[in-house]
């Protein structure tokens, strides 16, 4: 077998094979003579069928069958050959098929770069420090109090924060509008719901009172046809709600899941599951800035174009879950472009490369010990933790999910060693927001 290789663009190499013409004849006459012996043909007796007369009707598909076959094989023993590893489906051309003759084919696709790691004591990395306050447990379980909330209709003006149901008709140049009515339509004042001004206009109306508002709509409103217009809404208000929060008692407590105890319990159940949610955003902060100077540090690295392209099939797939049944009657690509997955497929990509190649420089492997505490601290969350474990520990594909994010802690832990680490003290609210997006050192007015 005769190969060459060619280096086209980039990752992209051009594989050309040559077949010797007696492997091919070889393996067509040894198929020929297999199926021969249990051929049926009108005329002939099951097995009796001359090879000339199987050649004639059977010869040529047999031989493209071969063909498919051995070039896949020889493909596959040329680049053992020579030392190339692909990335994704080679694309295949048969140069010369002629019975009798060797065969030769062009095999083009993308191989996997070579990748020089480097050096990551540049990385700045600040981790942040978070004390949790009992104000900021005030503060969580009055969250969890408005989670849970009431509505209480009430014999006054409306107010800010209260819910009015309203029946409303807009008119634009005294014609009603696409989208512009409704009737019994529940709103919480102060939402923001509606364009500027709706719902101030209705703070002070009572059940049964009537009002018409004159508004304009946003100048960057979504609708070309209402951008900037001026519109009136005739509103009727049918009903005035005030939020009712529940107590703090026995009732909301086991809402919460605690049986007994009373506030105290309750107060150190919320307070717990705080500093696991405090744990984890502090892990992911960390986390995110490695990688970010990881990708940074290989910006320059070139990522298999097929790469990218099955990426962006699995963030669009993830994506087309959320419409349900409703989703095998939609073309993905229609509503979903590969334009807007490109830049974190490409992403995704590049850091999976590296950090692959990171994990077999350092030799890095999962822990059992290290798995086993990462299932047990899952667990935490559920009421049953035994029984959480236990259904990790015994299911093979998600236990090598968890392998996973293991390896994935000791590659940031590994990387953490040798960056510029320092602290940031931060609030329980800061550290739950997302991170304000870096200022450019360029930054300047015009």
């Amino acid at each position: 077998m005769q190969v060459s290789v060619e280096t086209t663009t980039g990752l992209e190499r051009r594989l050309i094979v040559g077949v010797p013409a007696e492997r091919i004849d070889s393996a067509v006459d040894s198929r020929l003579q297999e199926a021969a012996k249990t051929v049926k043909l009108n005329g002939f007796r099951p097995g009796k069928v001359p090879m000339k007369v199987v050649r004639q009707r059977f010869g040529q598909s047999v031989r493209m069958e071969v063909l498919g076959e051995v070039m896949n094989e020889s493909f596959q023993e040329a680049i053992q050959q020579q030392g190339l590893k692909p990335a994704g489906r080679p694309e295949i051309e048969p140069k010369n098929l002629e019975g009798g003759k060797d065969v030769e084919f062009v095999a083009t696709f993308e191989v996997f770069p070579d990748i020089e790691l480097k050096d990551y004591s540049g990385i700045v990395v600040k981790k942040p420090v978070c004390e949790i306050s009992a104000a900021d447990v005030d503060t969580m379980i009055e969250n969890l109090r408005q989670q849970r909330a009431s509505w209480e209709a009430v014999e006054r003006p409306a107010q800010e924060g209260d819910q009015v149901n309203i029946d409303y008709v807009g008119t634009k140049d005294g014609e009603a509008f696409e989208g512009g009515s409704a009737e019994g339509s529940d709103l919480e004042l102060g939402s923001g719901r509606m364009i500027p001004g709706f719902e101030d206009g209705i703070v002070g109306m009572s059940a049964g009172e009537e009002k018409v508002l004159a508004l304009s709509f946003p100048e960057d409103y979504h609708s070309e046809e209402l951008k900037g217009a001026a519109v009136e809404f005739k509103i009727t208000v049918n009903a005035v709600k005030e939020k009712k929060l529940p107590e703090l008692d026995e009732e909301l407590f086991k809402a919460f899941g605690v049986e007994e105890g009373g506030e105290e319990a309750f107060r150190a159940e919320v307070e717990k599951n705080m500093s696991r949610e405090k744990k984890n955003a502090t892990e992911n902060r960390v986390k995110t800035q490695i990688m970010d100077g990881v990708l940074e540090a290989h910006s320059d690295l070139q990522v298999p174009k097929a790469l990218i392209s099955q990426e962006i099939d699995a963030l669009r797939n993830q994506q087309m879950q959320q419409f349900g049944a409703l989703a095998e009657k939609i073309n993905p690509k229609d509503i979903m472009p590969d334009e807007l997955f490109s830049e974190n497929a490409e992403r995704r990509v590049k850091l999976g490369l590296v950090l692959n190649e990171i994990i077999a420089q350092e030799e890095i492997k999962a822990d059992q010990a290290a798995v086993k505490a990462k299932v047990e601290e899952m667990a935490e969350s559920y009421e049953d933790k035994d029984e959480v474990i236990q259904w990790y520990m015994s299911n093979p594909q998600y236990l090598q999910q968890i392998e996973g994010l293991v390896i994935e802690e000791a590659v940031v832990e590994k990387l953490l060693e040798k960056s510029q680490l320092s602290e940031e003290t931060l609030s329980y609210q800061e550290l739950m927001s997302p991170p304000a997006p870096a200022e450019s050192d360029d930054a300047s007015e015009d």
